[in-house]
């Protein structure tokens, strides 16, 4: 217990008189989930700008285009003669989608044929083309059972409703009712943040030892240190720090923004332990490898993305390829946030994400091994 007590001191010591550090624990945990949820703060994108090519010219063109601006989440700006014209306005930014109309359009919906139309999309923004998509399919839909009502009329209104649409159908999305980008996304990146800011921070710090090996190390931290109970007094003094700040990034944030929150309090802070332990333990192995402060940002600010590929969420895990999907294992922010997406958004119990948990604590005790093992080694350098 001295030993714990020793390293926990001296380990807080370190992070509050360095700067860098400070900023690492608690600046950008406390402002980076607030600039994350502001931006994504609309959850849909609405009034998606798009221009028309109406070659038809006809009445039902006419209907077809002003349902699609009826629409909350498409309003078309223009309407233009040529292809040429519509892609100018796009290069422009003044549209992020072209709707073009064959001018055969209303003589082959009233001969009883089949039409086509196409449309353009700028795909540097998938949210916008989601709603251009979703709009003019559905549109195209409602306008397609008016028409088959319309050619072949039924004796009462039952029949009608059963020809025009023989399977009813409802969509209904789970554990996220909006619909929202953000109520998707950010829960996500904030579990991502703890793991990220703990691997700069502490890397940092072992950096900054490596740039200070030479000064004169006392028996005690020698003893002490040459022990796993070393590793575990730093490993407390950082779990001491961050459980406020997991509070803040996972409790208070989604309350701040009304993101969904099904999870049994207890069940997360159950789940989060061996989590940050995880991170923790992994952090450290880390900054014992650290040559300078710069390395870790260096290294690992890049990694945020391809963590967050692999955690599933951006991408499903079911088509991500077998190598990745076993280096995702390696990292604890991959059933971190497949564990925390389920019992916070969609009200799952500890023993439905018993699987990820069960890995959390593996890699917590690997990291714990492999972190007592770097340790040693950079005292004997």
């Amino acid at each position: 217990m001295k030993e714990i007590a020793y390293f926990w001191m001296a380990e807080l010591r370190r992070v509050f008189k360095d700067s860098g550090v400070m900023v690492f624990f608690f600046l950008v945990p406390l402002a980076y989930p607030l600039l994350y949820s502001l931006i994504y703060t609309g959850e849909v994108v609405r009034e998606a700008e798009m221009v028309v090519i109406d070659q038809s010219d006809s009445q039902i063109s006419r209907e077809f285009v002003r349902r699609i601006d009826a629409s909350p989440d498409v309003r078309i700006v223009a309407h233009c003669a040529d292809m040429t014209e519509a892609k100018q306005m796009l290069d422009r930014k003044q549209a992020y989608a072209i709707l073009q109309i064959p001018a055969s359009f209303s003589h082959a919906l009233h001969s009883g044929r089949q039409t086509k139309v196409s449309m353009y999309c700028d795909m540097s923004a998938l949210l916008f083309y989601k709603a251009f998509l979703l709009t003019t399919t559905e549109v195209s839909l409602d306008m397609g059972r008016e028409l088959r009502a319309h050619t072949s009329p039924s004796s009462t209104l039952a029949e009608e409703s059963i020809a025009v649409d023989p399977i009813p159908y409802e969509s209904v999305v789970m554990y996220n009712p909006q619909n929202g980008f953000a109520s998707f996304l950010v829960p996500a990146i904030l579990v991502l943040l703890l793991q990220q800011t703990l691997i700069l921070g502490i890397g940092m710090l072992g950096g900054t030892a490596y740039e200070n090996r030479k000064r004169a190390l006392s028996d005690r931290f020698l003893i002490y240190a040459s022990t796993p109970f070393g590793v575990m007094g730093k490993a407390l003094a950082y779990l001491v720090i961050y459980l406020p700040v997991s509070v803040w990034v996972l409790v208070i944030i989604p309350k701040l923004f009304t993101f969904p929150q099904l999870g049994d309090p207890g069940a997360i802070a159950a789940f989060m332990l061996p989590y940050l332990l995880a991170c923790i333990f992994l952090s450290i192995t880390i900054g014992n490898f650290m040559h300078s402060r710069e390395v870790p940002m260096v290294l690992f600010v890049i990694t945020s993305v391809i963590f967050l590929f692999l955690s599933g969420v951006s991408w499903p895990m079911a088509a991500i390829p077998p190598f990745w999907k076993a280096a995702g294992y390696l990292i604890p922010s991959t059933q971190g946030v497949q564990g925390f997406i389920q019992l916070n958004s969609a009200g799952a119990t500890l023993a439905d994400v018993s699987h990820s948990y069960i890995v959390l604590w593996i890699q917590a005790a690997l990291f714990f091994l492999t972190a007592s093992l770097s340790e040693r080694r950079q005292l004997k350098n």
